[in-house]
C-alpha cells in the first residue's frame, strides 16, 4: 500500500522532526550568545563613549580652567609692568628734581663767589684808586695831620 516514496518521506519528516528540535536549540542558543556578545559590545560602545566625553568634557574644562589662568597671568603682568613704570616715571622724576636741586645749589655757589670775588676786585681797586688819590693830593703836612686824627679817634673807639 504505501510505496517507497512514502517510507523515505516519512522518514525524512521524522528524521527533521528529531533534528530540528535540537537543531532549532543550539541555532537559537548560538543566535543568543550572538545577540549578547553584541548586547554587551553595545553597552561597552556606548561606556566608551560616555567615558570619552567625560574625559572631553574634563580635557574642555582644564583647558579653560588654563586659558584662564593665562589671562589671570596676562592681567597680573600687565599690572605689574603699569606699576614698575608708574614707580619708574616717579623714580626718573625726583632723580630730575635733586639734579635739578643740585644744579641750582651749584650756580648759587657760583654766583656767590663771583659776587665775591666782583667785590673783593672792587674793594682792591677802589683801595689802589685811593692810594693814588691820596698820594698824589697828600703833602707831608696834610698826611700827619691824617695820622694825628687817626690816632684820637683810636682812643675813643677801643673804650
Amino acid at each position: 500500500m504505501f510505496g517507497e516514496a512514502f517510507w523515505v518521506s516519512l522518514a525524512f519528516i521524522v528524521f527533521a522532526a528529531a533534528v530540528y528540535r535540537p537543531v532549532g536549540k543550539m541555532m537559537s542558543a548560538a543566535l543568543d550568545g550572538r545577540a549578547q556578545r553584541i548586547q554587551e559590545e553595545l553597552d561597552e560602545a556606548v561606556r566608551l563613549r560616555e567615558e570619552a566625553q567625560a574625559l572631553l568634557a574634563g580635557y574642555e574644562r582644564q583647558q579653560n580652567e588654563a586659558l584662564e589662568q593665562a589671562e589671570a597671568i596676562l592681567d597680573h603682568a600687565r599690572d605689574e609692568a603699569e606699576r614698575m613704570a608708574q614707580h619708574a616715571g616717579e623714580t626718573l622724576e625726583e632723580l630730575v628734581r635733586r639734579r635739578e636741586q643740585q644744579a641750582l645749589e651749584r650756580i648759587a655757589r657760583a654766583e656767590d663767589e663771583a659776587t665775591a670775588e666782583v667785590r673783593a676786585a672792587a674793594v682792591d681797586l677802589a683801595i689802589a684808586a685811593t692810594r693814588k688819590l691820596v698820594a698824589s693830593e697828600l703833602d707831608d703836612e696834610r698826611h700827619a695831620k691824617l695820622v694825628d686824627d687817626a690816632i684820637g679817634d683810636l682812643d675813643g673807639k677801643l673804650h
